[in-house]
């Protein structure tokens, strides 16, 4: 990949909420440290993400010492969540995986229930070691998982939405183009690679931390979401659904499982390994 290196690194606090950009993170086996630990569930369990609630885009959860959050969103007085007590779980249904997770205080509940003007509870994965495997369609025995959609990690490239901006560019809602590379929330953004190169790895090294290609991820409405006003539009699945399929879906960027710890930095080496 020549001199391919990280762009940016970006984490999730809670799901579907806004992101952060440290210039370097910890890398564990189910993911990003403090990448998408907490989550919000309906009343029926089912975990609440953009797709239902395209708000969620615009509140943010800051990280504090001892892994509390401090939550914002407009409209919302800030409110500190401090990390629940070891208590009995509930089940958090991730897109149809059962998952045990522990509920925040009521505080925290009321909060969210109020900024999404629906009931919710924020709930918190407290042991991601051994609380949600990975796809075993595309796992290795034991490897596991946080509220993240699928995969420890997300990789996208520079070049590749490069190339799908000039693709929207001259389509029928070129308006809604250039995109922005926060429409696909990933945790890591590589610059110095060929377009759609990421689709082809196998086994890649960032520093020296090294990661398994488990498969070009899949994309959703999550993507038509504008994620500083939270208002949608078509793009970019429909360019991604007419130019760039992969077994009949649109895809953009490559699911990533650590094989190895450490830490990660903004200006990383990326290197391609081929096994």
């Amino acid at each position: 990949m020549g001199n391919a290196e990280v762009q940016s690194i970006h984490v999730h606090p809670v799901k579907a909420f806004r992101r952060l950009s440290p210039r370097a993170a910890e890398v564990e086996p189910w993911g990003l440290a403090g990448d998408r630990r907490w989550a919000l569930i309906d009343d029926g369990g089912k975990v609440v993400t953009q797709r239902e609630q395209p708000r969620l885009a615009l509140a943010a959860a800051e990280p504090l010492p001892g892994g509390g959050l401090r939550l914002s969103a407009p409209g919302q007085a800030p409110l500190t969540v401090p990390v629940p007590e070891p208590a009995a779980t509930v089940p958090a249904d991730v897109f149809g995986t059962k998952v045990d997770a522990v509920p925040a205080a009521a505080a925290a509940h009321d909060w969210c229930s109020s900024y999404l003007r629906a009931a919710v509870r924020l709930v918190h994965m407290d042991d991601p070691a051994g609380r949600r495997p990975v796809d075993p369609r595309y796992a290795l025995p034991g490897e596991t998982v946080s509220f993240a959609d699928g995969f420890p990690l997300l990789a996208t490239t520079v070049a590749s939405l490069d190339a799908l901006n000039s693709l929207i560019a001259a389509g029928d809602h070129a308006h809604e183009g250039p995109l922005p590379m926060n429409r696909f929330r990933p945790n890591i953004v590589v610059a110095g690679t060929d377009a759609w190169a990421e689709d082809h790895w196998s086994r890649i090294s960032v520093g020296d931390v090294v990661f398994r290609a488990a498969k070009p991820s899949g994309r959703c409405v999550v993507t038509t979401t504008d994620q500083d006003t939270a208002e949608r539009g078509r793009e970019p699945l429909r360019t991604l659904a007419r130019h760039h399929r992969i077994d009949g879906k649109p895809v953009f960027g490559q699911n990533l499982v650590p094989l190895s710890p450490g830490t990660i930095r903004v200006g990383d080496p990326v290197r391609l390994h081929d096994r």
